[in-house]
């Protein structure tokens, strides 16, 4: 590779030659930022490019993987489940620690394969289509409204745990979860996308004094959070032991559903005991985790561009664009994993059958073969092929019920707290899968 330099995560310098691709994998990367110039640099030289999976931790170093970085590859993985499976690995770059934890995995609709996640995604479907969602866009305003006014008077607040609260309780309407058990969905979402970051691991946040009898059943099977296997390893976070509390309070939910919710259909729709309990598991945490990072991080780049935030004050039309751009911009997932079904090229690669293959969302995003001048923020940017939402036929069935929280919030902050900017810098998630933020402390008013 030639010397010539480039922008690393969080702005560091460094020359050409020294790029790694490994830093893609690495949990530390993203603490400093999304390495795009990284990203630009193998979408030219490698687009699919073998990458080590090194020891993280107390978590063991992996087979390593073959790395997807250009939006029609993406693209063509995603679309192409009969090669690239969702259920042969799951759909997480690290696998499960043990046949059983892969067997349970696979009966979530996320890492199914048609014809069986066709089935699975046509039971709920039904809770999220456009229709269904316009009915939920007065109440969803109206709590992202109430959510901004309970802070405008205190003049700065962290955007990240006020817009936090909007999936929480929006996923507890629409799966029937009583009102002192929301903090439960926050919880449980903190523990599984945040699980390499030592501030999320140990989330617990839920006030034991306002929760339901069977929220509080729920929480006495917690796991210690230093949990371990029989054999020593650390627990996944993402097994069934490591979520007895998550799956003890799903069975209880069921047994007194309310009529048209989501649990009222997952109950009806013939689930098996996996299936039902991986159900809960992805609306619980996959629901909640896409606006819990990308709310706080769409704001972050607004203000960080004060021309489009004076833009968008002056046409709010423009808020549908904005949030498509937002979401381009700050992809809330960086990455999802398949495995080969059979020997394929890619790429000029060939892959084998059984090696895994991830997909970098946040590459093909910023594809300069797709979007024009792609690391500047544009509003008014049409047409948006972004794949933060994915792309085939696991496309994200909540995209929609998303769109409208991220428009709600934007609208509420925009409209209520006005001279909304930054108040410190924000914090970044640990994790080479979400890219979130911790804390975004923002103040507002005339007072500089």
């Amino acid at each position: 590779m030639g010397s010539g330099r480039l922008d690393g995560p969080g702005g560091r310098r460094r020359t050409v030659s020294a790029v790694n691709p490994v830093e893609a994998f690495l949990p530390e990367t993203y603490t400093a930022g999304v390495p795009y110039a990284l990203f630009a640099e193998l979408r030219t030289t490698r687009p699919v490019c073998r990458i080590e999976e090194p020891a993280v931790g107390d978590w063991p170093a992996g087979p390593g993987f073959w790395a997807v970085f250009r939006h029609a590859d993406v693209k063509h993985v995603l679309r192409t489940p009969e090669v690239f499976s969702s259920h042969l690995g799951a759909t997480q770059i690290r696998d499960p620690d043990t046949p059983a934890d892969l067997e349970f995995v696979r009966a979530m609709m996320l890492n199914q394969d048609p014809p069986d996640h066709s089935r699975s995604r046509r039971i709920v479907a039904a809770a999220f289509t456009p229709r269904a969602v316009r009915e939920l866009e007065e109440v969803i305003e109206e709590r992202a409204a109430a959510l901004v006014d309970s802070v405008a008077g205190h003049g700065e607040t962290d955007f990240v745990e006020l817009a936090a609260d909007l999936p929480v309780w929006t996923l507890a309407h629409v799966m029937g979860v009583p009102e002192g058990d929301r903090r439960l969905l926050f919880d449980w979402a903190g523990r599984v996308i945040g699980y390499q970051d030592d501030d999320y691991a140990g989330s617990s946040t839920a006030a034991l004094e306002e929760l339901s009898p069977m929220g509080r059943a729920a929480l006495a099977r917690r796991p210690a959070p230093a949990a371990r296997r029989p054999d020593g390893r650390p627990m996944n976070p993402r097994s069934r032991e490591a979520l007895a509390d998550m799956f003890a309070y799903a069975h209880a939910l069921a047994e007194r559903p309310r009529p048209g919710s989501v649990m009222a259909r997952m109950r009806e729709g013939g689930l098996s005991r996996d299936e039902f309990e991986n159900m809960f598991f992805l609306f619980a945490v996959a629901g909640n985790e896409t606006l819990r990072n990308g709310i706080p991080g769409g704001l972050l780049t607004l203000l960080d561009h004060p021309g489009s935030l004076r833009l968008l004050r002056d046409r709010p039309e423009l808020t549908g664009p904005a949030v498509e751009e937002m979401l381009r911009f700050w992809p809330p997932v960086i990455d999802f994993r398949r495995t080969a079904t059979r020997d394929v090229e890619l790429g000029g690669q060939l892959i084998r059958r059984g090696e895994k293959v991830v997909v970098f969302h946040a590459s093909a995003n910023r594809d300069e073969t797709v979007f024009t001048d792609p690391d500047r923020f544009d509003i008014t940017r049409a047409p948006n092929d972004h794949l933060s939402f994915g792309f085939g036929p696991h496309v994200c069935l909540g995209a929609h019920l998303a769109r409208v929280q991220m428009r709600a919030m934007l609208r509420a902050a925009l409209d209520r707290l006005p001279g909304l900017r930054r108040a410190g810098d924000p914090v970044r998630l640990t994790s080479n899968f979400q890219n979130g933020l911790k804390t975004l402390p923002v103040r507002w008013g005339t007072d500089r």
